[in-house]
């Protein structure tokens, strides 16, 4: 089983690159399950159903969300109907949408967790005592299980995979928008990277104008940050390659599109 997991969509220059080049992907590649991070996709703030149905139509089986899930109010009128999107599940109790999602693959049904950090992040449930939870429960369906951590420290993401070693099929961090280079497998058989990175502006600051960071770092004022519309763009995933059978992880390789790094199919 293949498992292709596109990172965090900023804007709609990243809706773009997830048009255009997640159907070449799917048909390099012919992963059995397609997963998109969308949290930043509108506007760089939460994700509207029309956004939502757009990643489904251009290939997405799964849609993960994170921190931003709730920026965009309109999310409060459609999550609950939306069978094939996931939000953090460490979230209090009687939170809308599901924190977990079960889809069938190849006959077979593969978990898809999204689960969020706390350090430097809001203040939610624990989320390794959350993950160990739904991951019991899910392998009483499915060996099959991949787990987004949505999370800001890259200790805490490590603390992740090795505590789900051996008990989930990959877990890959998202949120700081930044890929890093240190894909693996975890000896029990987990794929592991501490995060998969960025979908949208390449010359933004993790997807954002840079005019504006640099003016809050620079004056330390109050600047309202926005995505731009126009540039160059990045679309950053993974590939997970699972045996059948016992869902172990034999093989992750990172992807980066780019106009450094372009896309060239096999």
């Amino acid at each position: 089983m293949k498992i292709l997991f596109i990172g965090d969509v900023v804007g709609s220059l990243g809706r773009e690159m997830v048009s255009e080049y997640l159907p070449k992907l799917k048909k390099q590649y012919q992963p059995d399950v397609t997963i998109v991070n969308g949290e930043n996709a509108a506007a760089g703030r939460g994700i509207t159903e029309k956004i939502y149905r757009q990643f489904l139509q251009d290939g997405a089986n799964i849609v993960t969300l994170g921190n931003h899930a709730w920026d965009n109010r309109e999310i409060f009128e459609f999550i609950d109907k939306a069978k094939f999107l996931v939000r953090p599940a460490n979230f209090p109790e009687g939170t809308p949408g599901a924190g977990m999602i079960m889809t069938k693959v190849m006959g077979y049904e593969i978990a898809v967790i999204n689960v969020q950090g706390r350090t430097f992040m809001p203040p939610l449930d624990c989320p390794f005592e959350t993950v160990k939870q739904l991951v019991e429960k899910a392998r009483e369906h499915t060996p099959y299980i991949f787990v987004d951590f949505h999370a800001e420290a890259t200790s805490e993401k490590q603390a992740m995979g090795w505590f789900l070693d051996g008990k989930v099929s990959a877990v890959v961090g998202t949120h700081t928008h930044v890929q890093t280079a240190d894909q693996r497998i975890l000896p029990n058989g987990t794929a592991y990277l501490t995060d998969v990175g960025m979908t949208g502006p390449y010359d933004g600051i993790l997807g954002m104008a840079r005019e504006g960071v640099l003016k809050k770092f620079l004056t330390s004022l109050p600047v309202r940050f926005e995505v731009p519309k126009s540039g160059r763009k990045i679309l950053s995933g993974c590939l997970v390659e699972l045996q059948n059978k016992t869902g172990k992880a034999v093989k992750i390789d990172r992807i980066l599109i780019s106009e450094d790094s372009p896309f060239i199919a096999e």
